[in-house]
């Protein structure tokens, strides 16, 4: 008998074990909710405003902007060039992404070293202030440029896009165009891909026609790749994993870990094809005088009123 009233009280314990941790994984799923997560959101920049916290009231009117970056860092390297650039608007309410892809070669003014690429800001102010700083002036430069607040910023280097294709055993995306990597030709349409073949198309501007606006097309056609697979039902428990494998490669970010799994969970309904909307920022390439190369340059001349109007229609 007592040996029935000791496995019936370790029966109980167990029981009660199981609950209370059924009970804090639910509760930090209900956290992890973005109509909860996301009611308080910070401003890293604020564009043409100056609030240094928007409060949010009614959730089902939360949105926020999210700039996304990738730079060109090897391993080791302090310093590199933010060498993609998408601010995307993210619109729990409707349910909806608004992506708009940065030329990389902008022409912009860095305080203190004057007109320069958008690219070379992250680079010379991580050389001589360090990581953090060069990554937030870049932040800062495209809040001025676009008028727009950046609430969240992430950048890892190449090698987190290509985890993040591996850790989900490869992705299928759309190659928007006939590309050559090396001496093989990547035909335009749907791929299947592994990390290291969907970096080499992120990455490639040489051979396409359109040169970097392709790229940064390809850019989104692995984005869009990735989220598909992460968020098919089988994939959702590999979330955590897919979000640790970013983190490995991260070179800066104000995103928590329950940030990226709440911001994951807000896009796993989004269709792709009919709820993201993509545009790029049209631009003049012109050979004009690099204040911080002390020579001319390739750089691209933004149409201020151009960029006005696809602002006004993505992010007000």
């Amino acid at each position: 008998m007592q040996k029935k009233n000791k496995w019936k009280v370790f029966g109980y314990s167990f029981l009660g074990i199981v609950i209370i941790a059924v009970s804090v994984l639910g509760y930090e799923y209900y956290q992890l909710q973005p109509k909860n997560h996301f009611k308080s959101i910070p401003v890293v920049s604020s564009g043409n405003n100056s609030d240094k916290t928007v409060q949010q009231g009614n959730s089902n009117d939360t949105a926020f902007n999210v700039l996304i970056m990738g730079s060109d860092a090897r391993p080791g390297e302090t310093a590199g060039h933010s060498d993609s650039m998408m601010l995307v608007h993210v619109d729990l309410g409707k349910n909806q992404l608004n992506v708009v892809s940065i030329p990389r070669d902008t022409r912009v003014y860095l305080n203190g070293y004057g007109y320069t690429k958008l690219t070379s800001i992250q680079y010379i102010l991580q050389a001589n202030k360090g990581p953090k700083q060069g990554i937030e002036e870049t932040v800062n430069a495209i809040s001025k440029l676009t008028g727009v607040p950046i609430n969240y910023y992430a950048e890892t280097n190449f090698g987190g896009l290509q985890a993040m294709v591996d850790t989900l055993g490869g992705i299928t995306m759309n190659v928007p165009e006939t590309i050559k990597i090396n001496s093989q030709v990547i035909n335009a349409g749907p791929h299947f891909v592994n990390g290291t073949m969907a970096l080499a198309i992120a990455r490639e501007r040489h051979t396409a026609a359109d040169g970097d606006y392709a790229r940064q097309m390809a850019q989104l056609e692995v984005l869009k790749g990735i989220g598909k697979e992460a968020l098919r039902p089988g994939n959702i428990p590999k979330l955590p994993s897919l979000v640790n494998s970013v983190y490995q490669y991260m070179i800066g970010t104000n995103m928590s870990t329950s940030d990226m799994l709440s911001l994951a969970l807000a896009v796993k309904n989004i269709n792709p094809n009919k709820q993201v909307h993509y545009q790029q920022i049209p631009g003049t390439q012109e050979v004009m005088y690099d204040d911080i190369l002390k020579a001319n340059n390739d750089e691209i001349v933004i149409d201020p009123q151009k960029l006005k109007s696809i602002i006004t229609k993505n992010f007000q």
